[in-house]
């Protein structure tokens, strides 16, 4: 598996793999093109299906300003390894292809170029959760130690990094109103739940602010806001949400905080290495099912759970998100995107709290979920992941919604 540093990521909204992974394509290009007149872009599949709505084209024209960007849309087109692919080409003054770049957004805001092995990036040896237990249990290590061992000591200082973004972006939710940008009309909801919540009282009061908090970096992430992919930005809110709450719960020094996010980046890596955590391929279970497994091993972890507990969190909160569609309304990362993450949140806590009450022993492994995910998000036909063509996407619709 890769670093954990390739999944945390901090950037912009509104979407990890159609947003922030083609600007990070665009950036590149353009370093190696620099003295291009003008530019090109093919989307394919996905990209192309809801790029309008995720700003896909937004994203690299503010990379090429001022030069010229001419998009060309393929959504019943794919290429051959995932359904985010795209094609960039430098034109010179007179309309000739100087270089080309063939690629994809694979989630999280990574990209793959076409003929790129992923394995080249590989620091982690074991390719199991099972071999990690197995290994952390006769060693009598915890994972963030596994962790540690594998990423080196400064791994410590790119979290804390992590950490202080993920504070960021809830405050920022919590203190923003108005409308969220695209068309649809819907109004941010983290402050106005925050502050009914903080008039309160009792056990409404301790549980309220674990949504606001999920809420609030989910529209953050809805604005184009700066927020962490953990382990993209559609689901972008439950980790962060779910660290939070623990921290108003429990006494938890900075320390314990980074150790639950090396676990959760442990368990994200691990699906995303062995499925997947793109939308476009295999549905929001990906999303925000690999975003509550993450939350909930880092939950359960900073509850005083043993690693086999931890393990039954995580694996809980990937199983009860499967079959879990991608089906944005105008392809927006709206509906019904920004209310998964506060339920994800809840969820994750629940988890959590359930491993905990057991010895954590259980009969289907968290290896063996996520492979049941990856097949799941294979067999779910094309218009339930990120195509906005089916689901919600099509059952409601804002009349007056911008198409541009």
């Amino acid at each position: 598996m890769e670093t954990i540093r390739e999944l945390y990521r901090i950037g912009t909204g509104p979407s990890s793999s159609h947003t922030m992974g083609p600007r990070f394509a665009a950036q590149k290009f353009l370093q190696k093109n620099s003295s291009a007149r003008n530019f090109r872009v093919t989307l394919y599949g996905s990209l192309a299906a809801t790029g309008r709505g995720h700003l896909t084209d937004a994203a690299i024209r503010g990379v090429f300003e001022p030069l010229t960007v001419e998009f060309v849309w393929k959504p019943d087109e794919e290429l051959s390894r995932h359904p985010n692919g795209m094609i960039f080409e430098a034109l010179s003054s007179d309309g000739q292809v100087t270089d080309r770049w063939q690629g994809y957004s694979i989630g999280g805001g990574a990209i793959l170029a076409e003929g790129e092995n992923v394995e080249s990036k590989q620091i982690y040896t074991e390719s199991s959760l099972q071999e990690i237990m197995h290994e952390c249990t006769h060693a009598g290590k915890t994972l963030w130690e596994y962790v540690e061992e594998k990423e080196g000591s400064a791994i410590w200082d790119f979290l804390a990094e992590i950490l202080a973004a993920m504070h960021r972006s809830i405050e920022r939710g919590l203190n923003s109103e108005g409308v969220l940008p695209g068309g649809l009309g819907l109004a941010r909801h983290a402050w106005t739940i925050y502050r009914k919540i903080q008039m309160t009282g009792g056990q409404l009061k301790k549980e309220g602010y674990l949504p606001a908090y999920a809420l609030a970096v989910a529209e953050e992430n809805a604005v184009g806001g700066e927020i962490v992919t953990a382990p993209t930005c559609g689901s972008a809110g439950v980790l962060p949400a779910v660290l939070r709450h623990i921290e108003d719960t429990l006494p938890t020094p900075e320390r314990d905080l980074l150790h639950a996010l090396a676990a959760a980046g442990l368990i994200g890596n691990l699906i995303k290495a062995n499925a997947s955590i793109s939308g476009a391929e295999v549905g929001c279970q990906g999303e925000i099912g690999s975003a509550c497994a993450m939350a909930a091993a880092a939950a359960t972890q900073l509850m005083g759970g043993s690693i086999r507990q931890i393990e039954y969190a995580a694996e809980m909160g990937m199983e009860h998100h499967l079959g879990l569609t991608c089906d944005p309304v105008n392809g927006l990362v709206q509906i019904p995107c920004i209310e998964r993450n506060a339920f994800a949140a809840t969820r994750a806590i629940d988890c959590a709290s359930f491993a905990l009450y057991s010895d954590g022993s259980h009969r289907i492994s968290f290896d063996e979920v996520v492979k049941v995910m990856a097949r799941t998000g294979r067999d779910l036909p094309h218009v339930y992941r990120e195509t906005a063509e089916g689901g919600l996407a099509i059952v409601y619709r804002y009349p007056t919604a911008s198409k541009k």
